[in-house]
């Protein structure tokens, strides 16, 4: 029996988190191979917007099959960059950064990078413009893009479009301010988008045709149990720091939709296409791999592997169980999650 059609295209949320992305990329990877899976519009903030504009420059340059390469060439270039002394191997899943390494991270958080890195350099920097080409993306993106930063004197979210890109753009998405000097665009200082929105999901609704928004999450929605040293709390601390934003505008959709009313009302422009909005997803939850936020400085081959490949398997699941609601209904519960 063949695949049963998809209807329409499809938005896609990407929400960053450092080398959790990697997760993101075998979620890509498996989507592409479907041909049910068409796209209109990427929206994401740090590692989300950079899987957004690889996949995009991919297609660009050769179709799904350029992009799934092009996802692949990024993620392996990135695993390059962390050698195997500073990771330390457990049981199972117990990858992780060794006692240096969690030193050297330790140390960020007492010096500025003015101080660790005075001459702002960047490997990251050296394989986006070695990689992509913006100025032809610049012209002829195959999708809407829509890059989160957040503007470190204001606090103001920005949403770069796909006519805007460059490789300060993209690392002004991903550029946390203990480690990585703040990014000027336009005479303006830029940080992670992570802080604003992770990611930003409206312009999906306001700047897009397409009804159908599959979110991409790498933060769980819940976790169980609470931490209790000081670290673990630290670390939530910043998690939930990062998620807010993102939890509060899915909310405003839970409630906004309600308020549009039922169908049988009479209602204007802005009513109905929030009556026809359907949310999708897939996350990554229950997988212990990504349970320790440490494991986001984790740039290392193997362990992007593992979760690249746990992102396909999550594809998959969700690609044989919600595709064909794709146009059809929403495939997730959000008012269980986000109101």
């Amino acid at each position: 029996m063949g695949l049963a059609p998809a209807r329409g295209k499809i938005n896609l949320a990407l929400q960053g988190g450092g080398a959790h992305g990697s997760f993101t990329w075998g979620v890509l990877d498996r989507l592409l191979q479907d041909p049910r899976i068409e796209l209109e519009g990427l929206s994401g903030s740090s590692a989300g917007a950079m899987n957004a504009v690889v996949l995009a420059d991919g297609w660009m340059k050769g179709g799904r099959e350029g992009a799934r390469q092009a996802l692949t060439d990024f993620w392996t270039a990135i695993g390059k960059n962390m050698p195997a002394s500073m990771v330390t191997q457990g049981q199972g899943d117990g990858i992780g950064l060794n006692a240096a390494a969690k030193m050297m991270v330790n140390m960020a958080g007492y010096f500025s990078p003015t101080q660790l890195n005075p001459f702002d350099l960047n490997p990251l920097r050296d394989l986006l413009v070695r990689t992509i080409d913006f100025a032809e993306l610049r012209m002829h993106s195959p999708f809407k893009l829509f890059v989160g930063t957040t503007q470190a004197n204001t606090g103001k979210l920005r949403v770069f479009r796909e006519s805007e890109l460059s490789a300060e753009v993209l690392l002004a998405s991903a550029c946390l301010p203990k480690l990585h000097h703040a990014v000027q665009i336009d005479g303006e200082p830029y940080w992670d988008g992570g802080y604003s929105a992770n990611p930003a999901v409206f312009p999906l609704f306001y700047d897009c045709d397409s009804r159908d928004v599959l979110l991409v999450l790498l933060s769980p929605l819940r976790r169980e149990g609470t931490p209790t040293n000081v670290d673990d709390i630290e670390a939530r601390i910043t998690e939930l720091g990062f998620n807010a934003n993102f939890m509060r505008e899915m909310r405003m959709f839970v409630h906004a939709r309600e308020f549009a009313g039922p169908a049988l009302i009479p209602a204007g422009r802005l009513e109905r296409r929030l009556r026809n909005l359907r949310f999708h997803m897939i996350d990554s939850h229950d997988l212990t791999s990504m349970q320790r936020t440490d494991t986001k400085l984790l740039a290392h081959g193997p362990f992007l592997e593992r979760l690249h490949g746990q992102g396909r398997e999550r594809a998959d699941e969700w690609l044989a169980e919600n595709a064909s609601g794709i146009g059809r209904r929403s495939t997730v519960d959000v008012k269980k999650w986000f109101a």
